[in-house]
């Protein structure tokens, strides 16, 4: 039996005790990284948003078994934040779709999440309305006209099924319950409800496709929403991504499990505190980048002064050598500092 089929679904409930600890840590590293980034200067700033954002954008859809362009999503997303990078490269129309869907749920966190929301992004997701060579429904809840929606592994013949989605015909109802308690006023702290809203989402499954990438935007809007920021300095799906085969596991067991979902809250918790650590890592190639293009500038600035200091006849001799000698040590000193499941409709093959 799925937790869906409980007749208490969907009250949730968790050991609000075991998981003060994990919360707690989880905001504190959200306080400390939104502080550091607010140090730097609007141009880091938006490189570190780049970077992240393109990181979201690339893990989300690896996590499903689909590797998009990597330069084309930066490119797009570049675009999209007004960023002037230069050669960047013309994205195609299921690039663009993704990194619409994805930047709306965080650049517009503050709107209302909506059931018409939720088809416009899925349509963003499948702009051809096909997932792969199979024609789905785009823009609207699934139906059951080809068999139950099931997340499935292993060869055809030799299935294993981990988990059955809610029949189509409860979806309108379900659809309208999430929302409601998403735009509600429950008084629930925000990265919590991130938490439970990717759980309840990915459960109910109310797409032919596209809906653990729906999840993790939706996850992603509760969190912005926690900091009240459009900006986002981390990746979940970059972590998750990291962990997939734990997610999977957990995902399963929590969804074949009760109503008190403490395991899987705590995971999440653990999964965002390890996604902002690894933040650190962004921040730490974003200063190092910078640096060094300021001694590459300090080292071309000195050149200049010194060679309008020389005699005509000493500024030609060695004096290209001598650059990039010199170029090639600031270089090197700048870097001494420095798939388990995915949902298909009766047979779909995990990645």
């Amino acid at each position: 039996m799925y937790i869906h089929e409980l007749k208490d679904w969907p009250r949730f409930h968790w050991n609000a005790e075991k998981l003060a600890e994990p919360l707690a840590s989880a905001r504190h590293r959200q306080g400390r990284l939104i502080g550091h980034m607010e140090a730097l200067g609007f141009r880091l700033q938006q490189e570190a948003v780049l970077q992240t954002l393109t990181a979201d954008v690339l893990k989300s859809s690896e996590i499903e078994g689909e590797k998009l362009d990597a330069e084309q999503v930066r490119s797009s997303i570049a675009r999209r934040l007004g960023m002037d990078l230069g050669g960047l490269k013309t994205a195609d129309r299921h690039v663009e779709g993704v990194v619409e869907m994805m930047l709306d749920a965080t650049r517009h966190y503050d709107r209302p999440l909506t059931e018409q929301r939720l088809f416009d992004w899925h349509g963003s997701l499948f702009p051809t309305g096909r997932s792969g060579m199979r024609k789905i429904r785009t823009g609207a809840w699934r139906n059951d006209n080809t068999g139950p929606m099931q997340v499935v592994s292993g060869p055809v013949g030799k299935e294993r099924v981990h988990f059955e989605a809610p029949k189509a015909v409860r979806l309108p109802r379900e659809m309208r319950a999430f929302l409601k308690w998403f735009e509600g006023g429950e008084a629930m702290d925000a990265v919590l409800k991130s938490g439970v809203a990717h759980l309840w989402l990915v459960t109910i499954h109310p797409f032919d496709d596209g809906n653990g990438r729906i999840a993790r935007a939706i996850a992603d809007m509760a969190l912005a929403r926690s900091e009240n920021s459009p900006q986002r300095f981390y990746s979940m799906s970059a972590q998750i991504r990291q962990d997939r085969s734990a997610y999977y596991d957990i995902l399963e067991r929590t969804q074949k499990g009760t109503m008190d979902i403490t395991p899987w809250m705590d995971w999440f918790l653990a999964c965002l505190s390890r996604a902002i650590d690894a933040a650190q890592t962004t921040l730490s190639a974003v200063l190092a980048k910078a640096r060094f293009w300021e001694r590459i500038k300090d080292v071309q600035l000195k050149r200049a002064a010194a060679t309008c200091d020389q005699p005509p006849a000493r500024r030609v001799r060695g004096q290209a050598h001598d650059v990039q000698i010199r170029c090639a040590r600031e270089m090197l000193a700048g870097h001494s500092a420095s798939g388990h499941s995915r949902s298909r409709r009766s047979r779909r093959s995990h990645p």
